[in-house]
């Protein structure tokens, strides 16, 4: 989603469909959201209050469905309520997510856009201009339903490499390494192994 990335496209890769992934987008609204918080936190007079906010991050950037436990749901329930501002960047969290669970592409368009005009119409300044930012996304946003397409599974083995890597505190043969990597999807591993060096085998 950067500029730079953006230009990259356009200018190398003419006929290809930019679709900018839903985790990377929802991170934004995440962002928001806890960036708001601490403004409220920040800004509260009533120590009461601050201890009611403080410590609830996690709760406000956790899917409210997956939240099981009933003191939790209670105390997230208590904070939405607590402050205006903290509501409507919770709220706008969570409907973003329905961008992408529409049947056709103005289904997801008729949501998006009333997204970001509940976002520009908040008076709130962060979520004001996260609704621009939004705003000037919503071609790649609304991509997906061009392509109906993600890259978690990239997201997934990227992640998994990082911890192979981790794990080992790096590898000096890269042979050895490609070795690793293959074995995360075993069914690629015979036909590798038949090109590394007697030594590897």
């Amino acid at each position: 989603m950067s500029a730079a990335f953006i230009s990259a496209i356009k200018k190398n890769q003419t006929d290809t469909i930019h679709v900018f992934d839903h985790f990377h987008v929802q991170k934004l609204a995440g962002e928001a959201l806890d960036k708001v918080r601490r403004d409220v936190y920040n800004q509260e007079k009533d120590l009461e209050k601050r201890k009611v906010l403080k410590g609830t991050r996690w709760l406000l950037l956790r899917r409210d469905k997956d939240i099981f436990s009933e003191d939790k749901k209670q105390r997230l329930d208590n904070v939405i309520k607590m402050n205006e501002s903290l509501s409507k960047a919770y709220i706008l969290n969570e409907y973003l997510q329905e961008v992408w669970k529409q049947n056709s592409y103005k289904e997801g368009e008729a949501v998006l856009d009333d997204w970001i005009r509940q976002a520009r119409e908040s008076k709130v300044s962060t979520l004001v201009k996260l609704g621009n930012s939004i705003a000037a996304y919503r071609t790649g946003i609304l991509a997906y339903y061009k392509c109906r397409t993600s890259n978690a599974k990239v997201e997934g083995i990227n992640n998994k490499i990082k911890v192979l890597k981790r794990n080992a505190y790096g590898y000096r043969d890269i042979a050895y390494l490609k070795l690793r990597l293959f074995n995360l999807h075993n069914d690629k591993i015979t036909r590798f192994v038949g090109t590394l060096p007697a030594k590897h085998k």
